[in-house]
């Protein structure tokens, strides 16, 4: 074994160590695949989570908006000389896979508008943001998957990204109010006579239902952004499409919860047992032996 190859195995295996610890959903499924691409995916995955946790940190935002830059540069370096393990491991794994790395510059983007506190006036804008934080997640795991339609998959991975990212914000519609940011679209609040505030009990207020009420119809749109997404599994082989199958299907589930009860998001955060998540990945893999 080459000493390139040893260091390429520990950076994969810190990798997983991350992924394990951080990725409650999607360890789920990632564990389905092969090894040679589970190690790829959890390579994506760490460097995700170090941009992510830049810009959910505590550190002031001119402070996160340096080291977000700063992850820019790694992103555009991948493949080039470095110590660090999780770009070590993406550069393996991008010189074996059709990984579009460029796709992490989108996660950068994303994250620098929550450091902004941006607003969404319209579902178009909020799109840009869910394409940039999640559909960017998608298009780097197919790459990861090698679809048998690269072109076909990417638009659906890309779409299956918008649905989970539309079902996190209303999962954490509480939790995100209370951190100062509003993710739903401006003009369908004011539609629907909503102004989001939280009570003296630190819960979304909702005294007249109108805010369940647009959460379960945020719900149904996300739904949609699913059925179109899930047409990505059949251009995938048997283990990339489990594993595509448990992710989706977990925040698939929550979803449904979320839909059939949305006063539940309103006062406490909304999620899934384990031995749930366990099933849902299991089903995954005998529906895909089939």
């Amino acid at each position: 074994m080459t000493a390139k190859s040893v260091d390429a195995a520990a950076a994969y295996a810190e990798c997983e160590r991350i992924m394990v610890s951080a990725a409650k959903n999607f360890s789920y499924g990632i564990r389905l695949l092969a090894p040679e691409k589970r190690g790829a995916l959890a390579a994506v995955y760490a460097l995700a989570r170090r941009i992510d946790d830049i810009g959910d940190g505590t550190l002031p935002p001119d402070e996160k908006l340096r080291l977000l830059d700063e992850a820019r540069r790694d992103i555009k370096a991948i493949g080039g000389p470095t110590t660090d393990p999780v770009l070590i491991a993406l550069g393996d794994a991008a010189s074996r896979l059709p990984i579009p790395t460029a796709a992490f510059l989108e996660l950068v983007e994303g994250c620098e508008l929550d450091v902004r506190g941006a607003r969404y006036e319209s579902f178009p804008d909020l799109l840009h943001y869910c394409r940039c934080v999640a559909g960017s997640i998608g298009r780097l795991s197919t790459g990861v998957f090698e679809a048998t339609d690269p072109a076909a998959a990417e638009p659906l991975a890309d779409s299956l990204g918008v649905a989970l990212q539309l079902t996190n914000i209303l999962r954490d519609i509480r939790e995100d109010l209370g951190n100062g940011r509003v993710y739903l679209p401006q003009d369908e609040l004011d539609a629907a006579g909503v102004v989001l505030r939280l009570d003296d009990h630190g819960n979304v207020a909702d005294d007249d239902g109108r805010v369940a009420a647009l959460v379960r119809e945020q719900a149904a749109r996300a739904e949609k952004w699913y059925r179109d997404g899930l047409r990505l599994l059949p251009l995938l082989d048997r283990r990339s499409a489990a594993s595509c199958a448990a992710m989706a299907g977990i925040y698939h589930r929550l979803l449904g919860r979320i839909e059939r009860e949305p006063h539940a998001v309103l006062s406490r955060r909304v999620s899934l047992p384990g031995w749930e998540k366990a099933y849902l990945a299991a089903r995954s893999l005998i529906g895909a032996r089939r």
